[in-house]
C-alpha cells in the first residue's frame, strides 16, 4: 500500500484489529475528496511516533471509530481526547460499544448496520459533520494573512511541552473551602493556557482525576502529558498555605516544588508566581505579551475575588436555577462588585444570577443592567455577551440574542458560558442539531454541569436518538450523584437526577425519589416543572404531568413562559385541553401584571 499523504485532512483513530470494517470507511470519506491518514500497516510499538503525532496535530478533523476493542485502546482514547479538546472530534461507533466517559457528552453516530453504503443516512450525517470541521479549518486558514510579517524573536514557539494541572487538594478541612481550592487551580490552568509554548489539558478533563491518588503512568498513556502539575491548598482565617511540586512523566522525579505561606491578599501575586516558576522549571521563555496576559487580573480585591470564587462555585454546580442559590450567588457578587466596582467578571456573574432568579419569580431584575455593566469596563468578556445573549432570548429578542451568542463565541470558543448560552438559544429556536454540538461542548468544558447534559437528553428525544438520550442520561445521573453526595436534598439536582433514572428505565427508583422530594419541598417551581417533564415525556402519565404543572402555571413568570410553551418535552400535548387553560390563564395573568405596573428603565 502507498505511503499514506503528509498532512492529510481527516485523521482516523482505530484499532488496527477494526482494519477492516475501517477500510470502507475511509472509502466513503475519500469519495468526497478528502485526504485520509489512517495507515493501516503502522508497525507495532510505533504508535505513538513522531509522524503519528505530527499527523494527529495536522489534521482538521479527527474521526474516532469506537468498538468493543478500541473503547479499551489507551492510544485511541487519547486521541479521541485531544481531538475533542481541540474541537475537532468526530466520533463513530460499531457494536454499541460502551464509551469511555470522558467523551460521552459528545454526539456518537452509530453506524451498524450501514452496510458499507455511503449513502447510508449515518454515514451522510458523519461525512457532514467532518465537511463543518474542514471548512471551518480551511476558512481559518484562509483569513491569514498570505504577507504575514517575517519571523522574528517574539514568534510563538510551537508547545514543547503537555501539562497537567491536577485539582489542588482542599487541606482547610472544611468542605466549605473547596471552592478556593477549585478556584486556584481553574485560575492556574488559565495563566498556563496563555503560554504558547505549553499545551495544558483542559479544566474539565483533569477534574476527572479529583480525589484521585497520582497514577504518573496513568496520566501518560491516557493524556499524553510530559509533566503533571499537583498541590494542596490550606485556607484558614486571613492566612493561605499553597504547597506544589511539577513532575517530570519521564522518570517520575519532581522537578520543582515549593510551599507558599502568604496572606490571602496577596493571593494574585502568588498565582503569577507559581506560574512563572513553572515556565522557569521547563527552561522556557515567557514572551513579553503572555507576560501581561497572566498578570491580568479583573480585580486586585482578594475579598472580591473570594466572593466570586463561591459564587460561581454555585453556578457552576447545577445551582443556579434554586431560588435560594440564585439569591446567594446574586448577594455574593453584589458585594463583590461594591468592593471593587469594576470588577467586570463579579457583574457578568450577577447578571447570571438575576436571570435566573428572574424566571422563578415575577418581577425580578433581568439582569441586563448588570449585563451591560459588565460589557461598559470589559467589551471583549465573553460571558457577559453570553448573559446578555440570554436574557435577550428572555425578553422575546431572538436577533439580539443570536447576535450576542456569535460575538461570545467568536471572543471565546472555549467559554463555558458561551457554549451554554448559545446552545440554550438554539434549544429554544428547536435547532437541535446546532444545540447538540454546543451543549456537547459546554458540558465537556465544565465536568459539573448537570444542567447541559440533561437538556442534551431532552434534544435526543426530540431528535428520536434513543442511544444519545443514554448517553446523557447516564453522563447526567453520575453528575448528579456526585453533587447529591455532599448536599443530598438540592431539589434542582434531585430533579435533574429523576429525569436521568426515568430515562435509563428506572420509573420506580425515579417515583420514589420524586415523591420523597416532594414532602421535602413541595412548592419548589422548578423542581415541579422537571418532575412533570420526567412524569409526560418517559411515562406518559399525562394527568400526573398535568397535575404537578397546575402550581407551576399559577407561578410562572414572563421569563419562563415562552420556554415553557416552547419546551420540546411538552410539545405533545399542546392540544390538550388543561394544558391549552393553564397557559392561557398564566398568559391573562402576566399581561394584567404588566399593565398595572408603569414602565420603568432599570431592571431591564
Amino acid at each position: 500500500m502507498a505511503k499514506a499523504i503528509a498532512m492529510a485532512d481527516v485523521f482516523i483513530s482505530y484499532a488496527r484489529a477494526d482494519k477492516a470494517r475501517v477500510a470502507p470507511l475511509v472509502a466513503a470519506i475519500e469519495s468526497k475528496g478528502w485526504s485520509v491518514w489512517w495507515d493501516p500497516e503502522i508497525s507495532p510499538g510505533r504508535e505513538f511516533d513522531d509522524e503519528i503525532d505530527t499527523e494527529l496535530q495536522a489534521a482538521k478533523a479527527v474521526l474516532v471509530v469506537w468498538t468493543p476493542t478500541s473503547v479499551v485502546s489507551r492510544w485511541v482514547r487519547g486521541e479521541a481526547r485531544d481531538a475533542a479538546e481541540r474541537g475537532i472530534l468526530v466520533p463513530v461507533r460499531f457494536d454499541q460499544a460502551r464509551l469511555p466517559i470522558d467523551v460521552r457528552a459528545i454526539h456518537t453516530t452509530d453506524l451498524d448496520g450501514w452496510r458499507e453504503d455511503s449513502a447510508h443516512p449515518a454515514v451522510q450525517e458523519c461525512l457532514h459533520a467532518l465537511a463543518t470541521m474542514i471548512e471551518r479549518s480551511q476558512a481559518t486558514q484562509a483569513a491569514k494573512p498570505a504577507d504575514a510579517p517575517a519571523a522574528s524573536s517574539d514568534k510563538k514557539p510551537s508547545p514543547r511541552y503537555t501539562v497537567c494541572v491536577l485539582p489542588f487538594a482542599n487541606m482547610s478541612g472544611d468542605p466549605d473551602q473547596e471552592y478556593f481550592s477549585d478556584g486556584i487551580t481553574e485560575d492556574i490552568i488559565t495563566d498556563l493556557s496563555k503560554v504558547s509554548s505549553l499545551r495544558i489539558i483542559s479544566r474539565n478533563s483533569a477534574f476527572q482525576y479529583k480525589g484521585e491518588k497520582l497514577d504518573v503512568p496513568q496520566l501518560v498513556r491516557e493524556m499524553k502529558v510530559t509533566h503533571v502539575l499537583e498541590g494542596s491548598v490550606r485556607k484558614a482565617g486571613g492566612r493561605v498555605r499553597i504547597s506544589a511540586q511539577l513532575v517530570d512523566c519521564e522518570d517520575n522525579g519532581h522537578i520543582w516544588a515549593e510551599r507558599y505561606d502568604r496572606d490571602t491578599s496577596d493571593i494574585f501575586a502568588l498565582q503569577d508566581e507559581i506560574s512563572r516558576a513553572i515556565v522557569k522549571a521547563l527552561r522556557l521563555r515567557l514572551l513579553p505579551e503572555e507576560k501581561k496576559a497572566i498578570e491580568r487580573r479583573g480585580t486586585d480585591s482578594a475579598e472580591a475575588y473570594d466572593l466570586y470564587l463561591m459564587a460561581r462555585q454555585m453556578y457552576v454546580t447545577g445551582q443556579e436555577y434554586d431560588e435560594h442559590a440564585a439569591r446567594a450567588i446574586i448577594r455574593m457578587c453584589t458585594h463583590a462588585t461594591d468592593i471593587d466596582p469594576r470588577y467586570a467578571q463579579a457583574w457578568a456573574l450577577m447578571a447570571i444570577g438575576q436571570r435566573s432568579l428572574r424566571a422563578l419569580v415575577a418581577g425580578s431584575d433581568s439582569g441586563m443592567v448588570a449585563a451591560e455593566r459588565a460589557l461598559s469596563i470589559d467589551p471583549d468578556l465573553a460571558e457577559a455577551h453570553a448573559v446578555k445573549a440570554y436574557i435577550s432570548l428572555q425578553n422575546g429578542d431572538a436577533d439580539t440574542s443570536a447576535a450576542e451568542v456569535a460575538v461570545a463565541l467568536k471572543l471565546d470558543p472555549e467559554s463555558y458560558e458561551a457554549n451554554r448560552a448559545a446552545a440554550r438559544v438554539n434549544y429554544q429556536l428547536h435547532h437541535f442539531e446546532d444545540a447538540i454540538r454546543l451543549y456537547e461542548k459546554a458540558a465537556h468544558l465544565m465536568e459539573t454541569d448537570i444542567n447541559s447534559v440533561m437538556t442534551l437528553a431532552s434534544c435526543y428525544t426530540a431528535m428520536g436518538d434513543k442511544a444519545g438520550v443514554r448517553r446523557a442520561a447516564e453522563l447526567g445521573l453520575k453528575r448528579a450523584e456526585a453533587v447529591l453526595a455532599r448536599d443530598q436534598n438540592n431539589p434542582g439536582v434531585l430533579a435533574y437526577s429523576v429525569y436521568a433514572l426515568m430515562a435509563l428505565g428506572e420509573s420506580d427508583r425515579a417515583k420514589a425519589r420524586m415523591n420523597r422530594t416532594l414532602m421535602i419541598d413541595p412548592d419548589n417551581f422548578n423542581m415541579r416543572y422537571n418532575f412533570a417533564c420526567s412524569l409526560w415525556v418517559y411515562l406518559k402519565d399525562k394527568e400526573a404531568a398535568l397535575d404537578l404543572l397546575e402550581g407551576v402555571f399559577s407561578k410562572m413568570t414572563d421569563a419562563f413562559l415562552p420556554y415553557a410553551k416552547s419546551d420540546p418535552d411538552f410539545e405533545l400535548l399542546h392540544d390538550d385541553s388543561r394544558w391549552q387553560a393553564m397557559v392561557s390563564a398564566a398568559e391573562a395573568r402576566l399581561a394584567e401584571a404588566k399593565a398595572a405596573v408603569p414602565a420603568t428603565v432599570a431592571g431591564g
